[in-house]
């Protein structure tokens, strides 16, 4: 094969892989949604928790974030957030609350009402951010938080991330993480145990696997 063959095989080549290139960069979410299908549900463990290192996250329970019109699967999930208030309270648990900048404590849900003693943070969805929250969990000696709440997309997500990320342990409750849809409590159950160094950090479990 001369130098000009060789060229000419060598440019049919490249458009050639220029053209399956294109083809597969014009591929997208979008553009596979309908056949996207839902991986299997990620694995929860039975745990163990130590009262002196672990910390109950109660975040955003209140009437703005949780109520029947924009988010009953919330409201539906209260009876099993007293289940775990009466559990942490019980083992002892550092118990802290956290708000949005729209609600105070007396919005707070009976079923979730805060004892005088409990700490409250407002913030949004990281909790983390612009709170005391990190310098208060390494003063008590904190090394794990279970974070319940209201918004498994929002401050679950972000706070659960956020802990994980500082050094802590997360243990969330996949029942007692709440949204508007069962979608959102899905990928927020997915992303937590897959997202990149979250996975070795947090785990999944249900309110009656806690002990």
């Amino acid at each position: 094969m001369n130098r000009i063959s060789r060229w000419l095989a060598g440019s049919a080549l490249a458009l050639v892989l220029a053209s399956a290139g294109g083809a597969a960069s014009a591929q997208g979410v979008y553009d596979d949604w309908s056949t996207v299908k839902a991986p299997a549900p990620p694995p929860l463990a039975k745990i163990t928790v130590d009262p002196a290192t672990t910390a109950l996250l109660v975040l955003d329970l209140a009437k703005q974030t949780c109520n029947a019109e924009s988010r009953p699967r919330c409201v539906a999930m209260l009876p099993r957030v007293a289940k775990m208030l009466e559990f942490a309270r019980a083992k002892k648990l550092t118990v802290i609350y956290t708000l949005g900048a729209a609600s105070k404590p007396a919005d707070i849900w009976p079923e979730a009402a805060m004892r005088g003693d409990e700490l409250l943070f407002t913030a949004g969805p990281d909790k983390f951010v612009n709170t005391e929250l990190d310098k208060t969990l390494r003063e008590k000696g904190i090394k794990t938080v279970i974070s319940i709440g209201a918004a498994a997309h929002g401050a679950v997500l972000h706070t659960s991330a956020s802990a994980a990320f500082r050094g802590f342990d997360v243990i969330v409750p996949v029942d007692l993480m709440a949204s508007d849809a069962a979608y959102a409590e899905q990928y927020t159950a997915w992303h937590l145990v897959n997202a990149p160094r979250l996975g070795e950090r947090i785990k999944l479990t249900r309110l009656d696997w806690l002990n």
